[in-house]
């Protein structure tokens, strides 16, 4: 049997959802976007975020973001997620991959985010070390359906590709 361990191309997939609740902040794409509800999680709550992880860690067959930074540790309450994004793309240099892409959606019924978007990515591709044009991030609402269209939670997916280095 030929061993794949080492393929030249990878890809991976990420899915994550929060609560969106009063009282808290809403960090979205490494930036804070003014809104009356903010998700609600063990660190600062960032989908899009966690969703890039998961889907690097998946690409490179590093289980995902609970594994690395589990919400049982009290070092991660609060983490601004950027960090764990940065901790996450030295996980998959040092397994020899660099990243090719990451393709996000979020769905959120509001705020409307595609003026950030812009902003986001920027803000990724700097932590990333990466060019902004290897983030792609899009944004969909659920015309009013579902845990999201009621605007009880937040959920993003991500595909990532990665290659070896």
């Amino acid at each position: 049997m030929k061993d794949n361990s080492k393929v030249p191309f990878r890809i991976g997939y990420g899915y994550d959802v929060h609560q969106l609740v009063h009282k808290e902040e809403f960090w979205l794409g490494g930036i804070l976007v003014p809104h009356e509800k903010g998700a609600l999680g063990h660190s600062d709550a960032d989908v899009l975020l966690h969703v890039i992880c998961d889907a690097l860690l998946g690409a490179c067959n590093q289980r995902d973001i609970g594994f690395h930074f589990p919400d049982t540790d009290p070092k991660y309450k609060g983490v601004d997620s950027k960090l764990l994004l940065k901790e996450t793309v030295a996980i998959v240099r040092k397994n020899g991959y660099e990243v090719g892409n990451i393709d996000v959606t979020v769905c959120l019924q509001r705020p409307k985010i595609k003026p950030m978007i812009p902003e986001m990515q920027s803000v990724i591709a700097k932590v990333m070390q990466v060019d902004e044009n290897q983030v792609s991030i899009k944004a969909t609402t659920t015309e009013t359906l579902g845990f999201v269209g009621r605007e009880e939670g937040v959920s993003a997916h991500c595909v990532a590709l990665v290659f070896s280095n």
